[in-house]
């Protein structure tokens, strides 16, 4: 509008058109000209401006101090927080997982599991009392008294419970109690349980090895450059299975305190079962006894008894000191000093070496290890590796207790294994190489391979072995063996039953550790089978006898039974590779 132009008009008269009204040159309203709009507000209008700026202004300055607060937060978490204390979601410390261990055929004997650990903050928990009985509800193995010390403690971390079930996690958040959270962890699992616990052995906590091969390859098995390869093992578990039911239906039998048994490829020293009885879950070590988690088979040595009649005669045959023809007198007792030396059924005349060995002569042995010297024996033993702690991939391994001097005595109770002790280990890898040709493969838990055979040392002549095997397969068929005899797989082995030492010293007449060790099949060996039992008690059906050969030969034969087809050794229907008539025939006639 401009100064002093008032329009009026009619309500009842029509606008004239725009066309028809004069509009002054110059005037705001011109076509030359457009009118700049101007806003007038009022002061309440001003007013509810003014407000919403101060608002955004204070809702922004909010949000900074959040942010604020949540850096230094993040910062507290990550410098001075304690080690042990779980993270938030966006910080958690990455988990370490272990590589998973399995059999020689890819089976899982061990491997991990993510699981739920439950924590608290003590000083977020409103009402304790009520905490810990709801959580004693789901969690019925905690205990009370130490949950509820943790719930009063006051401290911004206590763990109440490491690797929940899904099924518990589920029941603890469904509480819903504050203070409580979870972490997430790996979890070390044994699908098999206590089959090979004592070879795979378990970890702790916080997964750190502590048996068996989980300590020996702990580092091996953390290292995040072997992105979860594997760890494989000698082990078959199938053959495991069969090994650990034999063994464990004849300590049931005998009411025995314990047992061990090996089966081990004699060509490349692989272990293919390894049993110690009694056992362990390593699923759940806690619970398991010391005396369950001692291995008998690699750390427990024992004094093995007439076992060592094999190493016996094979020194006196590869030195030459004897041959299967020699004979020795073993008509009479032997005494040295105050000691007498018997045999358990004597023959009480010149023996044969096979008619030694086939007898379990006591008295024809000491003769044998008198002609060939204490340094020739010792050197032997050595040789064969009964003097030495051996190189197995576990860290219970026990070291050998020899004679030490090593004198005429201990030269002639060594001869039929007292005086002397090793562990089952010592005397499965030993008779491996008296039967393999001479060879003397160190035992291994790993999987040999196939690619790079292994290469063993030469311990006796290629014809001494084969004298061995003949001798062992001898007295499966008229020996004290022949319990664990089996129709086409030409099993050889010695018996060996010993005295333990008694706890004040002396020998405990009526506990005994018998044993069997044997190889199949003995035209060309394939595996070394060996079952101790410890402390058998005699059944009617074994007429009260607890030896060897009434005791472990059996479970020998079963073992060989089940697991040869699983070994793909198959029976064969040829002649007997060492018939008694055989042996005696070429003793008679002067025939090596």
């Amino acid at each position: 509008m401009t100064d002093g132009y008032q329009p009026t008009f009619d309500a009842g008269t029509p606008l004239p058109p725009l066309s028809a009204v004069h509009i002054p040159e110059g005037s705001p309203f011109s076509p030359g000209q457009r009118p700049r709009p101007t806003i007038m507000l009022d002061g309440q209008t001003k007013q509810a401006i003014e407000t919403g700026r101060n608002r955004l202004m204070i809702v922004g300055a909010v949000f900074c101090f959040c942010f604020l607060a949540l850096a230094l937060r993040l910062f507290d978490l990550g410098v001075f927080s304690r080690p042990d204390e779980p993270r938030g979601a966006a910080v958690v410390e990455p988990v370490v997982e272990r590589a998973p261990i399995v059999d020689r055929n890819g089976n899982i004997l061990a491997t991990n599991l993510t699981t739920a650990s439950l924590y608290a903050d003590a000083s977020k928990v409103i009402d304790v009392d009520e905490a810990v009985t709801k959580l004693m509800r789901v969690l019925p193995d905690l205990s009370r008294g130490e949950l509820d010390a943790k719930l009063r403690s006051g401290k911004s971390f206590v763990w109440v419970k490491r690797n929940l079930t899904p099924r518990q996690e589920y029941e603890v958040n469904s509480l819903g109690l504050p203070g409580l959270a979870f972490q997430r962890e790996e979890r070390r699992v044994y699908p098999y349980g206590r089959l090979a616990a004592h070879v795979v052995g378990f970890v702790d906590i916080d997964s750190k090895g502590i048996s068996g091969i989980e300590s020996r390859f702990d580092d091996l098995l953390r290292d995040p450059s072997r992105h979860g390869m594997p760890l494989k093992l000698s082990i078959d578990i199938r053959v495991q299975h069969a090994v650990t039911d034999e063994l464990s239906r004849a300590v049931k039998t005998f009411s025995a305190i314990g047992g061990s048994a090996i089966v081990q490829d004699v060509r490349t020293g692989e272990i293919v079962a390894m049993v110690s009885l009694p056992d362990f879950d390593p699923n759940n070590p806690r619970e398991a006894t010391p005396e369950n988690r001692f291995n008998r088979s690699t750390l427990g040595t024992y004094e093995m008894g007439s076992t060592f009649k094999t190493f016996n005669t094979a020194m006196a045959l590869d030195s030459g000191t004897a041959k299967l023809t020699s004979g020795f007198d073993a008509t009479h007792p032997i005494r040295y000093g105050r000691f007498t030396i018997n045999d358990d059924h004597a023959k009480a005349r010149w023996l044969t070496v096979p008619e030694i060995f086939v007898y379990s002569s006591n008295i024809g042995s000491v003769k044998m290890a008198l002609a060939a010297g204490t340094e020739r024996q010792r050197e032997f033993m050595t040789r064969i590796g009964m003097t030495r702690r051996l190189p197995i991939e576990l860290p219970e391994a026990g070291a050998p207790q020899v004679p030490n001097p090593w004198r005429e005595i201990n030269t002639m109770t060594v001869a039929f294994g007292h005086g002397i002790s090793v562990t089952p280990l010592h005397l499965s890898t030993g008779v491996a190489a008296l039967i393999n040709g001479g060879i003397y493969f160190p035992p291994t838990l790993l999987r040999a391979e196939t690619d790079r055979p292994p290469t063993g040392e030469r311990v006796i002549t290629s014809k001494t072995s084969s004298a061995m095997r003949r001798l062992m397969r001898l007295n499966s068929v008229m020996g004290t063996g022949k319990n664990a005899d089996v129709p086409g797989y030409w099993v050889g082995g010695k018996t060996g039953t010993a005295e333990k030492v008694g706890a004040h010293g002396g020998y405990a007449r009526k506990s005994l550790l018998s044993s069997f060790v044997a190889g199949f099949p003995m035209t060309e060996p394939r595996y070394v089978v060996l079952v101790m039992i410890d402390e058998p008690k005699g059944t009617k059906e074994t007429h009260g006898y607890a030896t060897g050969g009434w005791t472990a030969a059996p479970a020998v034969a079963n073992i060989v039974e089940r697991i040869a087809p699983m070994l793909g050794v198959l029976p064969t229907q040829g002649p007997d590779p060492a018939t008694a008539e055989g042996i005696l025939i070429a003793a008679s006639a002067g025939k090596d």
